[in-house]
């Protein structure tokens, strides 16, 4: 039975082809607008690391101001003095202390085309925590963070420029007059959202950083930040040191935190520490030390901006309105074949098995729509990300990845419902014995 539906489809294809291309169209028209801004909403909204996320916390401290409290309620970020005394806690499996910066990097065997790179320290952890694959090599470890070992780990893009994309593991580079030897080179890796770094969530679609290093270097090369710097008081001390002892907050701190109790001790762990800091003169405002797991922490930086919801929820009324605008359309092409309709309905063919066969065609048609929004969809956002490369640092930020895809099949498929189902309906239910006096 179904093979003989998709016979009388495709013969009402080739008697109506014009009905047909106009309900694609219009088909597409709403895939494409639904899918383009979906796809928007969905690149800041997906879990950035699924097997993780559930295990990954952000760090805050409340070390801020008393008397004038910060505009976020407590600051983003902690403080050196704060960073290096709670990443020495066993509470948590993986920790990493980080901030971005910029290093100065060329070949240790050819040092005539230096270049401004930008750059991550951090502990060896932090690779592991947030699932960034290598290509060549491994993450240092941990004698590593402890032990100042000059090492270092580049991204595909910089391996290239430097190496020719070969194996570098075991080569040596020159990092702001520094020797580093290279024990591991990233895969590709391209993140739609820097979750780990979303103190400046203007950059937070920025692309990772070119190099990695072990963090403890900031100090005797005595690193600046690239990221956001806050601070309430005046620094202690002239100079690197100064900042380094100063209240200033420029530091992400990550812990994973496998169970419930783990996140319990640690922030136990976390109001002793300010209790005790509390003792000489720091952590005079109100205690408020947090443990928050990155999806939670996307959402208050406003990982997702706001104007994408609204323009999803625009997109997917544009979709709905399209939809019903084609029921004119199927009307008017169920109606052109009546009669036939007639003559299948004296020939025995039940009210069911013609509203099928109108209902899939519709289907059919709709998919094919839908194909062709798809492809809508995708070229706008190659135009998309060309025309915003310079707001989001990239130009590969959106594209439709499997999940949009099954989305925008089944936009189609919802949409040849919204529009077929009530024409077929309303053609079903009209005697066979109307349109055969017309014959």
């Amino acid at each position: 039975m179904f093979g003989y539906h998709l016979k009388m489809v495709a013969h009402s294809l080739r008697r109506s082809p014009g009905y047909a291309l106009l309900v694609m169209a219009g088909v597409a028209l709403g895939v494409a607008v639904a899918t383009m801004f979906s796809t928007v909403r969905h690149t800041y909204a997906k879990d950035p690391v699924p097997s993780k996320s559930s295990v990954l916390y952000y760090v805050r401290l409340n070390a801020w101001d008393p008397v004038l409290p910060h505009e976020n309620g407590i600051p983003p970020m902690v403080t050196y003095m704060d960073a290096t005394a709670i990443t020495k806690s066993s509470i948590p499996v993986r920790q990493s202390p980080m901030f971005s910066s910029e290093l100065i990097v060329s070949r240790d065997d050819d040092r005539s085309h230096p270049k401004r790179e930008s750059a991550r320290p951090c502990f060896g952890d932090f690779f592991a925590m947030f699932n960034v694959p290598f290509k060549y090599g491994a993450a240092w470890d941990r004698k590593a963070d402890e032990g100042l070992e000059p090492v270092a780990v580049l991204n595909e893009g910089l391996n290239e420029r430097l190496f020719g994309g070969a194996d570098s593991v075991g080569k040596r580079l020159l990092i702001d007059g520094r020797t580093f030897r290279i024990v591991g080179v990233l895969d590709r890796w391209s993140p739609t959202i820097r979750a780990y770094d979303l103190t400046v969530v203007d950059k937070a679609t920025a692309p990772p950083e070119s190099i990695y290093i072990p963090f403890h270097f900031l100090r005797p090369m005595q690193l600046r930040s690239a990221g956001s710097f806050q601070g309430w008081k005046v620094e202690p001390a002239p100079g690197y040191e100064g900042v380094l002892a100063s209240e200033d907050t420029w530091l992400q701190v990550w812990v994973e935190l496998p169970n419930v109790e783990a996140v319990d001790s640690y922030k136990r762990f976390l109001d002793e520490y300010a209790m005790g800091q509390r003792k000489v003169g720091r952590f005079l405002a109100r205690m408020d030390n947090r443990v928050t797991p990155l999806l939670d922490w996307m959402m208050e930086r406003q990982g997702i901006p706001p104007e994408t919801d609204a323009m999803t929820l625009v997109a997917v009324l544009f979709f709905v309105v399209c939809s019903m605008n084609l029921m004119g359309v199927l009307m008017a092409k169920f109606l052109a074949r009546a009669p036939q309709i007639g003559v299948q309905r004296a020939l025995g063919a039940s009210k069911r098995d013609i509203f099928l066969q109108l209902v899939l065609e519709c289907e059919i048609i709709a998919v094919a729509g839908g194909i062709a929004g798809v492809l809508l969809a995708a070229l706008a956002l190659i135009g998309v990300n060309h025309y915003a490369e310079d707001i989001f640092y990239r130009d590969d930020l959106f594209h439709i990845d499997w999940s949009m895809l099954w989305f925008a099949i089944v936009s189609s498929l919802v949409a040849g419902l919204i529009a077929g189902v009530y024409p077929a309906y309303r053609i079903c239910r009209v005697p066979p014995s109307v349109y055969l006096r017309l014959q």
